[in-house]
């Protein structure tokens, strides 16, 4: 159960993905959180270093589609604007929203990635899936839902307690 919530990859945030190192691994699709993997939890819009990433992405033959526990208004209101096909209220780590996005993209789950900053949702799933995993270090942690503080960051803290050992 341990070895599902190890990442392939960490990384302190999305810029210091190795994109090249993706494709050339046969990842063609991204499946990305929104809160504090992308923006800060309670930042509202993309920021433009986040818009030229995505761009970036894009111009390089990635699928995009973001995938988030958060509410239909706090990521519709976000990716709209960008334009990034996204799922609301996913229920992470369960299966059914990592599936959507890769029937989204039209690709396999071992063409594909999950970044995010939670072990025990963006990992934990993707893992479970045979996506290639990636986590980056949260954004604004002090901004975080009661959740993630009082029950996620725990568990995750408890899990690399046990696995250093």
């Amino acid at each position: 159960m341990l070895n599902l919530l190890i990442p392939r990859l960490q990384v302190a945030t999305i810029y210091d993905i190795d994109l090249d190192g993706l494709a050339a691994s046969g990842i063609r699709g991204i499946i990305t959180d929104l809160d504090n993997t992308l923006v800060g939890a309670r930042d509202p819009d993309a920021t433009p270093e986040l818009i030229d990433w995505l761009e970036n992405v894009k111009r390089r033959g990635f699928q995009v589609v973001i995938v988030s526990n958060n509410n239909l208004a706090r990521v519709q209101a976000f990716a709209s604007p960008i334009r990034v096909p996204f799922i609301h209220s996913a229920r992470k780590p369960t299966n059914a929203a990592f599936r959507k996005a890769l029937q989204l993209m039209k690709l396999r789950a071992e063409e594909a990635c999950v970044i995010g900053d939670q072990m025990m949702t963006d990992v934990l799933g993707g893992n479970r899936m045979g996506l290639f995993t990636i986590l980056v270090t949260p954004i604004s942690p002090q901004d975080e839902g009661f959740f993630t503080k009082a029950v996620n960051r725990r568990l995750e803290r408890a899990a690399l307690y046990w696995m250093r050992k």
